[in-house]
């Protein structure tokens, strides 16, 4: 079945409740809270909901911010960016490009040596996948 079909009841069903919290209806987890926010292992970070490859180790960096954070994307074309204005305040909010599934929030406050940007994730919208290189996933967007 096409990912980007399903209904809210069958999201409901593949994804828990934290899960749908956060992909489905926006939400976000607290800071610090996150399975990913710490981690340090390679590979690559897929949608939680659909598998869709978004970030890799390699950008991966401690922002301080509490949430995983990226300073770049794994594929351009598998993240899609919105206006938010959900707390009063302009930003831009983050989705898979597959799902629609809520990822989190892009800032202009990351590392000046890289891109400058700050992907803030949360971690219920990601799977690390070990067994995947970084390197293959950046490369498999040629």
């Amino acid at each position: 079945m096409d990912s980007t079909k399903k209904t809210n009841e069958e999201w409901r069903k593949e994804l828990t409740p934290e899960q749908y919290r956060i992909l489905r209806e926006k939400g976000t987890e607290r800071a610090f809270t996150g399975t990913y926010y710490d981690v340090k292992d390679e590979g690559v970070y897929r949608c939680a909901a659909c598998g869709t490859p978004l970030f890799t180790s390699d950008e991966k960096y401690d922002s301080g911010s509490g949430w995983p954070s990226f300073y770049d994307a794994a594929d351009e074309g598998n993240i899609a960016l919105h206006e938010d204005h959900s707390l009063g305040m302009p930003r831009v909010e983050i989705t898979c490009a597959n799902c629609d599934s809520h990822l989190g929030h892009v800032f202009a406050d990351g590392p000046r040596d890289k891109t400058g940007l700050r992907y803030c994730v949360n971690s219920a919208s990601l799977s690390l996948d070990s067994d995947m290189d970084p390197k293959e996933a950046k490369s498999s967007q040629a």
